[in-house]
């Protein structure tokens, strides 16, 4: 590679690094799902579809299932919609809300190591795939999970749980 090539290579990796770690013009994930109280973790606002339990397991799910996608061959998505969404609108167990954000930590990682890992080629279609480029896979994840994080910001401050600064 030219050191041109090596430099934007580098440079667009680093971008995608940084967007998947939210800020910027996004939520942080972190701040997001910081001290929210366990007695609204399962509660749906009135007129909203989504309790905070729903969408934190539902950007879980869908960023595995992409992460997953993205680096395994064998890897079958769960059925649409029922796959990615919680059957119950609170958590089953007190101990389900850490759990979910260790394991969405965890795989948003996986996802920040594969995109920064040189030997990714994050250009070339995924061979299982039907079109798809790692690039795209992450930067899906990066919108989808902007997305979501803004609605949980609203649930939150629809039930006075957002830290108004």
């Amino acid at each position: 590679m030219t050191r041109v090539k090596i430099d934007q290579d580098r440079s667009l990796r680093q971008h995608l690094v940084d967007l998947l770690k939210g800020g910027n013009a996004h939520a942080k994930f972190e701040d997001v799902v910081a001290g929210l109280p366990g007695k609204l973790r399962g509660v749906k606002p009135p007129g909203f579809p989504h309790s905070p339990w729903m969408l934190l397991e539902h950007l879980r799910l869908a960023q595995w299932d992409i992460l997953e996608f993205s680096r395994n061959p064998k890897h079958a998505s769960p059925p649409w919609p029922e796959g990615y969404w919680p059957p119950t609108a609170a958590p089953p167990g007190s101990a389900a809300w850490d759990t979910s954000i260790k394991r969405f930590r965890k795989d948003l990682k996986s996802m920040q190591d594969l995109v920064a890992n040189r030997k990714t080629d994050l250009h070339s279609r995924i061979p299982w795939g039907e079109g798809q480029t790692i690039l795209r896979e992450a930067l899906l994840i990066a919108d989808h999970n902007a997305y979501h994080l803004a609605q949980l910001v609203d649930v939150r401050r629809l039930l006075g749980a957002w830290p108004e600064k």
